[in-house]
């Protein structure tokens, strides 16, 4: 019963592995597909796409201060039972006057229909009943500030979309130099593996040879050691495979549980003859991402020094108000309310203690400081197209000595190899050869990533 209960539960155990493995999903990608679907999912990539989504709104926000304005609203009055009494003799009605003026406009005054004068002297007073006035008014200012603040705007997406295209350029490298390392990676552990299964059959023909007397044992246990460290070595570099598939991963914006696997050789990657014409390409500062947001940050003081302008100007409004008063009572009260009123007005801060002035002058010096810094900006930016050529020949240099010294290991290696089964070459020899062999591997590779790092680097300057 035990037995049957731990076959049923491996069973489910397998199971459920195998329906895990079918619902990770799987991505075969070549190095630019894999860069396309960064753009389209990496999380910073979206965040800047946001961002000049952020920056058009802000500009309309902006825009329609600018633009004229309508409010609506009722106003409710009740006066409860009060009665207008004018007091003193004579006829009500021959007190009141027949019309009166209000903001220039002359308007008749009439009094409740039914009853007199004298009705409404002995009932004590004029009914003061309840009203309710609806207004509508549409206003419209204008200053100097508006206008220049919405060209702020305009320049302010300018630069927010620059920052998005950098963005993306930075994704781009950072999604080549992690898929060339997983590459790079891949490579290695094919050298290692390649390197392990000669070692493995040197240490095999090295017990033969102890087991029938023509060998010491020690020079079999020194092979065993060697044949376990280059596993270690191994296995050290698998886990790093690992983490550079979990990182590219992150890069794409993907399932982290996903399957990735890379289509894109390494020899189609890694080109000398575009590296050496990369080189020759010239340098042009308005091409270069910094040197654009510099530039634009340029325009922006300069546009804040018009706006500190902006504040010597006066501010024009105008406005229209429309107004309807109802007498909810049986008899009409008093309306003195004009149904139409149209106004304007322009205002002009003669005294501010030197307030806007000094806005001027600190705008200015800003505007220098932006200057100052483009200028020593494109002067580090030549020194970086310099150094990164420099670095690119480097590279290009000693990945060449590099391939050359793995040649010749490996050539060494087998030539000793060889010699060994014979008895013409000791232990301590193959060792050696095996651990210069491993050394001249490690070098490739970082020869390798130093020539993609380079290259990737100067393309980003010449934004390639």
């Amino acid at each position: 019963m035990k037995l049957k209960r731990v076959f049923l539960q491996l069973a489910v155990a397998a199971l459920g592995l195998a329906a895990s493995a079918q619902e990770r999903p799987m991505l075969r990608l070549s190095l630019e597909e894999a860069q396309q679907y960064a753009l389209e999912h990496n999380a910073a990539m979206q965040n800047a796409n946001l961002e000049v989504k952020k920056a058009e709104w802000e500009k309309w926000k902006t825009l329609s201060t600018m633009l004229p304005s309508l409010k609506a609203g009722f106003d409710y009055q009740n006066m409860l039972g009060y009665k207008m009494n004018f007091g003193g003799g004579g006829s009500m009605m021959s007190m009141m006057p027949d019309s009166v003026t209000i903001g220039g406009v002359t308007m008749p005054i009439s009094f409740p229909s039914s009853g007199s004068a004298a009705d409404a002297s002995e009932s004590g007073g004029i009914a003061m009943n309840p009203s309710g006035t609806f207004s509508l008014t549409a206003a419209i200012g204008l200053t100097g500030a508006q206008v220049v603040g919405t060209m702020l705007q305009n320049l302010a997406i300018e630069m927010t979309d620059i920052s998005r295209q950098q963005t993306e350029q930075q994704t781009r490298a950072q999604v080549k130099n992690v898929y060339v390392s997983h590459l790079v990676m891949q490579e290695t552990i094919g050298l290692l593996d390649s390197s392990l299964a000669n070692l493995e059959r040197l240490a095999a023909t090295s017990q033969s040879a102890v087991n029938v007397g023509a060998a010491e044992q020690v020079d079999a246990d020194k092979l065993q050691v060697q044949v376990a460290t280059l596993k270690s070595s191994i296995n050290s570099t698998k886990r790093s495979l690992q983490v550079l598939k979990n990182s590219l991963l992150l890069q794409l914006g993907a399932d982290v549980n996903a399957e990735l696997e890379l289509t894109t050789r390494m020899e189609d990657i890694l080109s000398v003859d575009a590296a050496v014409q990369l080189m020759q390409e010239s340098f042009h500062l308005e091409h270069n991402y910094n040197y654009q947001l510099l530039a634009k940050n340029e325009e922006l003081a300069r546009r804040q020094v018009n706006m500190a302008w902006m504040d010597f100007l006066p501010t024009v409004s105008a406005y229209y108000q429309y107004s309807a008063k109802t007498y909810f009572g049986k008899d009409e009260g008093f309306n003195m309310t004009p149904p139409n009123m149209l106004g304007a007005s322009i205002s002009l801060p003669l005294l501010t203690s030197g307030t806007r002035l000094a806005g001027v002058k600190s705008a200015r010096l800003a505007l220098q400081e932006t200057q100052n810094s483009r200028r020593q900006a494109e002067d580090g930016l030549r020194l970086q197209y310099n150094q990164l050529r420099y670095d690119l020949a480097s590279a290009l240099e000693n990945y060449d000595i590099q391939s050359k010294n793995l040649e010749v290991t490996q050539r060494v290696f087998a030539s000793l190899s060889e010699k060994y089964k014979y008895g013409r070459a000791s232990s301590l020899e193959v060792t050696t050869a095996s651990t210069d062999i491993i050394t001249a591997q490690s070098n490739y590779i970082q020869a390798v990533m130093n020539v993609i790092s380079a290259q990737v680097a100067l393309e980003n300057l010449l934004n390639k």
